[in-house]
């Protein structure tokens, strides 16, 4: 294999603080399914360290970096602390800007994330496909709108922020996420299309640069001091992140505001409506980047325990192998990845699956499940009872 010089700006004291002790992988997700050890966590600092001395890489080092699903349930499991997460979007950025490791055309697919008209047009066309049955069902995804309802304010209490996909094709959840939120006293106000997306599919691409300039928009469409609430896993942790992506202080300030719509709704319990009747039987499944980096998945229990009877998985919250953009471009791998969660999703005996992240439930619909958002299942029960 030919090799590829590049300059891999990875501090070392953070490529040595792996010390190679195996408790990562068994909640390595790739590592599981292909039991490759480049293909782990260690493996692929292993193959950081090399690159940072000698300067150069080959396509095995590529084809073993982007495999990486993201996930951080590494980080998650490490004593010692390795925030792998940090040195995967490091050397993605470098391969990004210093190969041809993203040809044009995703660069143009990504960049078209933030151009709301060019994503809205994209998914009215793929809307009119599904309905001249052109769209295999196979792929999970949810009936995406012709023509769409605006989100209507009620109050300045809250942001709700919308994103670009989740907009673009399930902007029922965030209705749903508004009535909830309503149902407290909250009034819900919406960003303009400056927060068209977070930036994170960019930064999983090592795009930097790209999300660096979205996350200045999306800073600008949130004025004034009220919580950012967020009704997906992924774009949450982005926003969250802000404060590392820019290193600004305004940038820091911004991420301290954002909440998981669950973290908020879960500090006032109280003020949700009471449920009566029978509580159905809901497996929840936790997404990664609310687990494991986000690390406040418990706050879907404590909203959906109100009103539902929730099943834990026994899987130390594995990924389920969408990662955000991943399963398009792994397909075989995310499959693999998906089996071993509805495997364990299949030996409990829950009535129906709530997952708080997007990829996550059409990743896991596609997989031929019924999946909802946690609060779709809450509004649904709120409604039944009023």
């Amino acid at each position: 294999m030919k090799n590829i010089p590049i300059d891999l700006p990875i501090p070392t004291e953070d490529l040595v603080s792996c010390v190679s002790c195996g408790l990562c992988l068994p909640h390595c997700p790739t590592y599981r399914v292909t039991q490759e050890e480049s293909a782990s966590p260690r493996g692929r600092i292993a193959l950081m360290k090399q690159a940072h001395h000698e300067g150069a890489i080959n396509e095995e080092f590529v084809e073993f970096i982007d495999s990486c699903i993201q996930c951080r349930g590494c980080e998650t499991a490490c004593p010692a602390g390795v925030q792998f997460g940090s040195m995967m979007e490091t050397t993605r950025e470098a391969l990004a800007t210093q190969t041809r490791y993203q040809p044009w055309w995703a660069r143009l697919g990504y960049r078209a994330l933030g151009w709301r008209k060019a994503l809205r047009v994209g998914s009215t066309v793929i809307g009119i496909m599904q309905r001249l049955r052109l769209v295999p069902r196979r792929l999970g995804l949810p009936p995406i709108p012709i023509l769409q309802r605006s989100l209507i304010p009620s109050g300045s209490d809250v942001w709700l922020f919308t994103g670009c996909i989740m907009d673009a094709w399930m902007r029922d959840t965030h209705r749903a996420v508004q009535r909830v939120l309503e149902s407290t006293g909250a009034g819900v106000a919406f960003p303009d299309k400056r927060a068209s997306c977070c930036g994170a599919l960019h930064v999983h691409a090592g795009l930097a640069p790209e999300a660096r300039r979205l996350a200045l928009r999306t800073m600008q469409a949130f004025p004034g001091t009220a919580p950012i609430l967020v009704d997906s896993a992924g774009c949450g942790a982005q926003l969250k992140d802000y404060g590392h992506l820019l290193g600004t202080d305004s940038a820091r300030l911004f991420s301290e505001r954002v909440l998981d719509v669950h973290e908020w709704l879960a500090q006032h319990l109280d003020d949700l409506p009471k449920k009566s009747g029978l509580s159905p039987r809901i497996v929840v499944q936790d997404p990664c980047h609310l687990r494991h980096v986000q690390r406040s998945h418990e706050s879907v229990y404590k909203v959906l325990g109100r009103y539902v009877e929730t099943v834990s998985l026994d899987d130390d919250g594995l990924c389920c192998g969408a990662g955000g953009a991943y399963s398009t471009f792994h397909p075989q791998i995310a499959s693999d990845v998906r089996d071993r969660k509805i495997q364990a999703i299949e030996e409990t005996d829950a009535q129906e699956v709530a997952s708080a992240n997007p990829g996550c439930l059409l990743h896991l619909r596609s997989g031929g499940l019924e999946v909802r958002h946690p609060l779709e299942i809450v509004d649904a029960l709120i409604t039944k009872d009023e």
